[in-house]
């Protein structure tokens, strides 16, 4: 039998990992909020993955509680992931950018491949190909550090400007640009703080119109948009970092 699987959170993304192990052949171990971490930990051998599938705001709490034995097979998956967010960690974890859907009695949606970078980037290959889930396995840190950035690009962009057009992502830019390109800006000062990166606008601009276009129907405001904005706002506080249209919108 091969290792176990641990996966932190079980919703609807952590349920796809679950089943994408399991189709592979590892027993999968679910860690619910109200679960012991240090009791599964003592009761399991040395798992090949711990999947923390945990949303954004739970993440920082969930790693404080991580057993040291799992460090170097912990995978990553949230939106607005950056690197600052595991600095606190002694290794480097495998790092997932979430490019497909799934919601709650339907079948997983994939806008385009999901790059991973980081030991456990193939097993989440194999793992999610199993489930039809596309992976796109990542070479370098630096790309990696690319593809997330994206990835903030289109989920903040779309979410905040959807706060005052609406609509999709498809009607954001064609029907809706000026708006867009103004949230991108403000966006990319942020990010640019963030990964302390100094980041190419056209070049993150084309990679993220290329998610646009493999769901163009894909709605921009989701329940975590108004959120989202304020976390912006409160981010560029701490930098000191001048907005000129994230103030504007209304959430």
């Amino acid at each position: 039998m091969k290792a176990p699987v641990v996966v932190i959170g079980m919703g609807e993304i952590g349920a796809v990992f679950a089943r994408g192990f399991l189709k592979t052949g590892h027993p999968v171990y679910p860690l619910r909020r109200d679960d012991s971490m240090s009791e599964l930990q003592a009761s399991i051998e040395q798992p090949a993955a711990v999947i923390v599938a945990v949303g954004e705001a739970d993440l920082q709490p969930v790693l404080k509680q991580i057993p040291e034995q799992w460090l170097s097979v912990l995978v990553l998956l949230q939106n607005e992931l950056l690197p600052r967010d595991w600095s606190d960690l002694v290794i480097e974890p495998t790092v997932i950018s979430i490019w497909f859907e799934k919601k709650k009695g339907q079948d997983s949606k994939v806008i385009i491949p999901s790059p991973a970078f980081g030991p456990l980037s193939q097993l989440l290959h194999d793992a999610l190909a199993s489930v039809d889930i596309a992976v796109k396995v990542v070479a370098e840190q630096s790309s990696m550090l690319s593809e997330l950035v994206v990835k903030n690009l289109y989920i903040l962009t779309s979410n905040i400007a959807g706060l005052e057009v609406g609509g999709n992502v498809g009607q954001l830019w064609s029907d809706h640009r000026d708006v867009a390109e103004a949230v991108i800006d403000d966006i990319l000062l942020i990010q640019e703080q963030l990964s302390g990166q100094a980041l190419n606008k056209s070049e993150l601009v084309d990679l993220m119109l290329v998610a646009f276009n493999g769901d163009p129907e894909h709605m921009c405001m989701g329940r975590s948009a108004a959120a989202r904005l304020q976390r912006a706002l409160g981010q560029a506080e701490e930098f000191g970092i001048k907005l000129n249209k994230l103030p504007t919108i209304n959430s």
